[in-house]
């Protein structure tokens, strides 16, 4: 066997092999001896088996354990050759040529490495913090917005029309071509007006109705309906109307103050410092995620530079690709079915994105590992399940679903991407805040 190793970079290796062809013979006279030993044939005892007959049995399966065994020689000589060490190749090696000849197997392997960063001066890149202010109008309207939630519905005592945010509470029956149908009539049913709970139109025609009032409209289902049945046809309804309610005023003092706390010697100097915090924290995340995370990480792919493992790059390439195509129209996937150059162009324009994503990612992971930032395995589960809870969705379903994609690596490095900015900007928020301790400016 003949084996070349070159270090094209730091983060690429390439491997030319020659395998004789007597060497797979060997190796297959080997493995064949070896399955001797354990199989079971009919007619002969266990283990006794002869090796044609074990052979003749395996077949081709034979050779392809022999060619798979000596690439893993290969790939064992070319990393003695250059010294590499075995957590530092990423990935399975990227087999480029398997040519069989009648002599020798013409082989040609590439081996991605983990690139070596040196991690220095990041404090210098992390963007300045400021505290967001918060003022007094914002904190008033928000205890404002908790005070509407808190306050409970009665019934109007003055005789007007229905109105927006009103409660209503009214008996409907709907009929499609002139007769009710099924799950299309109910009794003393409660609606918020303007919340968008039924067909559109429905709600804003029943606006003005008074107490007592019979209406009939005309509504037409949305195409996409749950109902197929239903779904784009018109419909009459009628409706009955008994009562309005609306909100009642909740008074804005400690008792609401002694509520939303759950406490019961709470003032509202309390509860509005409370919610100044809260709205305090809500403006720095987005600042955070919308502004300084993205900011900072565009910082350090400029500052950072290393050689780049190929295979990772092509690796993200193809998943842009993937993504870029599902986007297209039917004309423009045809139109790429039918040019190859349009496909490489394409792909081509998406390598610096590519390769700047997979250097943003080393960096990351360089660096949470120098910051001491992680995520256990029950952490990303645990998030993957309350996410999928969120949206409604099976969690164990979701966590199979990206166990089976492998997106589980993926989840697991955005959550410590997160993680390790947030740190960065917190460690800048929190130097910044003994910097200035100046007095907030509120609006009246």
């Amino acid at each position: 066997m003949e084996v070349t190793a070159t270090k094209t970079d730091s983060a690429n290796v390439s491997v030319e092999a020659k395998i004789a062809k007597s060497d797979i013979d060997e190796r297959v006279e080997k493995i064949a001896k070896q399955a001797a030993k354990q199989m079971k044939i009919d007619g002969f005892r266990p283990g006794k088996a002869p090796v044609s007959v074990v052979k003749k049995r395996m077949g081709e399966r034979l050779v392809q354990d022999a060619e798979a065994e000596a690439l893993r020689d290969v790939l064992n000589t070319a990393s003695k050759e250059l010294d590499l060490d075995a957590e530092k190749i990423i990935g399975e090696p990227a087999v480029t040529k398997f040519d069989r000849g009648e002599e020798a197997i013409e082989v040609e392997l590439k081996l991605s490495l983990r690139p070596e960063i040196e991690i220095e001066g990041v404090e210098a890149l992390v963007p300045e913090v400021k505290t967001p202010r918060v003022t007094k109008k914002e904190v008033e309207e928000r205890i404002g917005e908790l005070a509407e939630a808190q306050a409970p519905f009665v019934s109007l005592e003055q005789e007007r029309g229905l109105e927006e945010g009103d409660m209503a509470v009214f008996d409907f029956e709907g009929f499609v071509d002139g007769e009710p149908f099924e799950g299309g009539k109910a009794e003393n049913f409660e609606l918020r007006i303007g919340s968008g709970q039924f067909i559109p139109g429905f709600e804003e025609q029943m606006k003005g109705m008074k107490k007592g009032e019979t209406r009939r409209i005309t509504v037409t289902f949305p195409e996409d309906y749950g109902n197929k049945e239903l779904a784009g046809r018109e419909a009459e309804f009628e409706i009955t109307l008994h009562d309005i309610k609306v909100k009642e005023p909740v008074a804005i003092d400690d008792s609401l103050a002694q509520k939303l706390l759950g406490k019961e010697d709470a003032t509202l100097a309390d509860l509005e410092k409370e919610v100044k915090e809260q709205i305090r924290s809500e403006k720095l995340s987005k600042l955070y995620n919308e502004e300084l995370k993205p900011k900072l990480v565009e910082a350090l792919v400029e500052k950072f530079t290393f050689d780049l493992p190929q295979s990772v790059v092509e690796q993200e390439i193809e998943m842009a690709l993937r993504n870029r195509v599902q986007q297209m129209s039917e004309e423009e996937l045809a139109e790429l079915r039918e040019n190859e150059e349009k496909v490489k162009e394409l792909r081509e324009s998406l390598r610096e994105d590519a390769e700047k994503s997979v250097r943003a990612t080393f960096i990351v992971d360089a660096l949470a590992r120098k910051e001491g930032v992680e995520v256990s395995e029950q952490e990303m589960m645990q998030t993957i399940y309350y996410e999928a809870m969120s949206m409604g969705q099976d969690p164990q379903q979701t966590f199979e679903y990206y166990r089976k994609q492998n997106l589980l690596p993926a989840i697991k490095m955005a959550m410590i991407e997160d993680r390790l900015l947030t740190k960065l900007l917190n460690d800048r928020n929190d130097k910044s805040k003994s910097k200035e301790e100046t007095p907030e400016k509120e609006e009246v």
